[in-house]
């Protein structure tokens, strides 16, 4: 467990922490900007967020990114819901760079483990990134199945699990330790809500982070003053009110 101090904590350099940063987003733009990040890891991102960004070529968006990501890890989902054409998938994705990890969902859509291709496909050297987990008990299922020659992540949805209305951290504690004995697998905390979850991703010595383009930019505030917090605030809703040129008429008060 890595503890830092939030309030001596300098702003703006991501670079003390020991968990990677990656991107999560599909927005071409915004991740050629982050390219030349230093403290910035990877990339990762799914077809929902390809989706939300206007993508209608998977394959091309694909191809046009990693002519400028060259030398981070970057994440591509497959999209079957069949196994056998799910591998066939992986195996055409990972041919498109050395950097790439293919990211296979636990389950299909009828809840069909995806352990056989899973190992089938890390004995054959292709670099995975397990995801949509959010239980110890899938961590354990497929961890021993990644094998030690190839790089593997798997993806324990915090967020998620958070929207559950459960603490994502002694969850996330426990993965951390189960996976001790799986040093060639790395823990990634998936769909971050806010900055604090960087924070206990850290602290609970989570190896890899997603986020998003919006808390990418609120790394700045990472260790803020307080009170700064507080009179930024009060700044943000007066200058909006004038902005907007909000008005409240004055109550006429009538003599008896």
């Amino acid at each position: 467990m890595n503890k830092f101090d939030l309030e001596t904590l300098p702003l703006q350099i991501p670079k003390l922490l020991r968990i990677k940063i990656f991107a999560d987003g599909a927005d071409k733009a915004a991740m050629v900007a982050r390219v030349g990040d230093s403290w910035l890891s990877g990339f990762t991102t799914n077809p929902t967020l390809m989706k939300k960004s206007g993508i209608t070529d998977y394959e091309k968006f694909a191809r046009d990114v990693l002519t400028v990501i060259k030398d981070k890890p970057i994440s591509f989902e497959v999209f079957s819901d069949e196994l056998d054409e799910m591998a066939e998938q992986a195996r055409t994705i990972a041919s498109w760079g050395s950097n790439v990890f293919v990211k296979i969902p636990i389950t299909n859509t009828r809840g069909q483990s995806t352990s056989t291709i899973v190992q089938q496909l890390s004995a054959e050297g292709v670099s995975l990134n397990i995801t949509a987990i959010t239980t110890l008990e899938q961590v354990q299922t497929v961890a021993p199945l990644l094998s030690p020659k190839a790089s593997a992540i798997v993806s324990v949805f915090a967020g998620r699990i958070a929207d559950s209305g459960r603490e994502p951290v002694p969850i996330m504690k426990k993965c951390v330790a189960y996976l001790a004995d799986y040093p060639h697998v790395e823990l990634l905390w998936a769909s971050p809500r806010e900055l604090l979850n960087l924070v206990q991703a850290e602290e609970i010595g989570c190896h890899i982070i997603t986020m998003t383009e919006d808390l990418l930019k609120k790394m700045p505030l990472l260790g803020g003053d307080l009170n700064q917090v507080s009179l930024d605030t009060v700044k943000m809703f007066f200058n909006d009110a004038q902005a907007v040129g909000y008005k409240i008429n004055k109550v006429e008060t009538v003599s008896s």
